[in-house]
Order: structure tokens, then sequence, then C-alpha cells
């Protein structure tokens, strides 16, 4: 057998296994949200076809999910625009100025975003409290920024390098300040790498817990992985086929705006592949 042919088998082995471990509990997550019987897998239990799990989480008035979705969607938006704001600020200063130690700073501000969560979050509590804004977008808006501004900031820091600076020379020939240049020239020609920064923020604030858990106190500004994780029954019962349902129709538009653009997020992030 060919070299060529052994390498083929094991790498389309590979994606098949990768695939499979991928979709695996996701189609378990779906069946199980169509389904009247939760255990249907236990002994004696059938499959029972029911939509009743989707219609609870629309009809039941006890249980907003609606707007658990829409603080889901706002806050991540939000976030989402602050960071590819921010980290385009920072990367067109880090790539257009000399800078000593470039390199180090770089590192630094990645190394921000590495100190665990749960190592801030009393502090965090303790400073939205202080500022009276607990359980308002505020109060998740703003670390979420935070945390995943690093990530923006070296998306775009990449980006801007390939980028050539003799568009900034005929930019500022032409009479246009740096914050001209930046928003005329700059960012029209780095769409892949904004749209690559701007996605992958929003789907990171997206999937956030523990920050969400500790600074919401009921739905005004409580998110989806929150929502679902506290749901119960009247009689403390954990409802897994309603459960489901809602990682369901959570993880739906995380799917679709990557299926959708997954090839502009990949050339984003390779677009600007190369070392300062």
């Amino acid at each position: 057998m060919k070299e060529s042919k052994i390498i083929y088998i094991l790498t389309f082995s590979a994606l098949c296994f990768t695939l499979v471990f991928c979709l695996t509990p996701l189609i378990y997550m779906f069946i199980t949200s169509i389904s009247d019987n939760p255990d249907f897998l236990a002994e004696n239990k059938k499959f029972i076809f029911s939509l009743q799990n989707y219609k609870s989480l629309v009809l039941d008035d006890s249980l907003p999910f609606y707007k658990y979705i829409i603080n889901s969607l706002a806050i991540s938006s939000i976030t989402a625009l602050l960071c590819t704001f921010a980290g385009g600020l920072a990367a067109y200063a880090i790539t257009r100025f000399p800078l000593k130690h470039k390199s180090f700073l770089m590192i630094l501000i990645l190394a921000v975003s590495m100190f665990p969560q749960i190592s801030l979050v009393s502090c965090l509590f303790k400073m939205m409290s202080s500022l009276g804004c607990i359980n308002t977008y505020t109060a998740l808006a703003l670390p979420y920024t935070a945390w995943t501004l690093p990530l923006s900031f070296w998306i775009l820091t990449n980006y801007f390098e390939k980028i050539p600076q003799e568009l900034d020379k005929a930019g500022l020939i032409d009479g246009c300040s740096r914050i001209q240049i930046l928003f005329k020239i700059i960012y029209p020609t780095a769409k892949p790498g904004i749209f690559s920064a701007f996605i992958l923020s929003f789907i990171f604030s997206f999937n956030e817990f523990l920050f969400a858990l500790m600074l919401t106190t009921d739905s005004a500004a409580r998110t989806i992985p929150v929502g679902i994780a506290l749901f119960e029954g009247a009689h403390g019962q954990i409802p897994w086929g309603s459960i489901m349902a809602a990682s369901i129709i959570a993880v739906s538009p995380v799917i679709l705006i990557t299926l959708i653009f997954q090839k502009n997020i990949i050339h984003g992030l390779t677009g600007g592949a190369v070392k300062i």
C-alpha cells in the first residue's frame, strides 16, 4: 500500500472519529429534547416523540427563557463590539508606533487572560456591588470585555501587521488623522480579521457561566447558561427534557454563526499569521 494512501486512510479515520465524538452529545441532546421519556435508553423504556419540552419553554410564564436569550444576545453583542473596537485601537498602536519590548508587552497582555476566573470573582462582585451594577448588563459586559480583549487584540495585531504601512503614509499625505486612517483604511482592509475577532468574542461571551452566575440574581440580566443550570421542577426534580430543549435552542445561534461564517473566520485567523 502506498504511503499517500495510508496517510489518506489515517486522516479520514481521524476526521470521522472527531466528527462522531463531537456530534454524539449534540444528537443525544436533540433526541432527548423531543422525547416524552428523557430516560428512554433505560430498560423497559420507550422513545415517545413529543414537542412538549419546547412548548413548555415558550408557554411557561414562570420560566422567562426568552428573556435569557435576549440577555445573552445583547450582552454578547455589546462585548464583541467593545472588544473589536478597543482591540483595534491597541493593535493599530502596537503595529504602527515604535514601542520597545513589543513582544513582551503582547505576552503580558495575553497572560492577563490566563488568571482563573474563580480567583477574581469575589473582588469583582464587591466592585460591582459598590457601583450598584449587580444584575445589570454592565456587570457582565465589562468583565467579559476585559477577559476577551486579549484574544481580539492578538487576532487584530497579527492581521494589522500584514497590512503595508505605505497605506498609512498615503493617508497622512492626504491629510487624514491616525483615527481616520484606522477607520477608513485599516478597518476596511482588515475586514476578515475584524469579523473573526467579533465572532470569537461573541461566542466566548455567549458561553460564559461563572461571572453570569455570580453577578446576576434574576432574569433581568441572567444569561442562557445560568438560566439552564437553574432549571428545577416544582418538587425539586430535574426536568432533563426541558434542559435538553433549552440547550439545543441555546447552542443553535452559535452553530449557525459558525457554519455560515466559517470561511470568514478561518480566513481571518490565518490571513494575518505572520510574526511581529
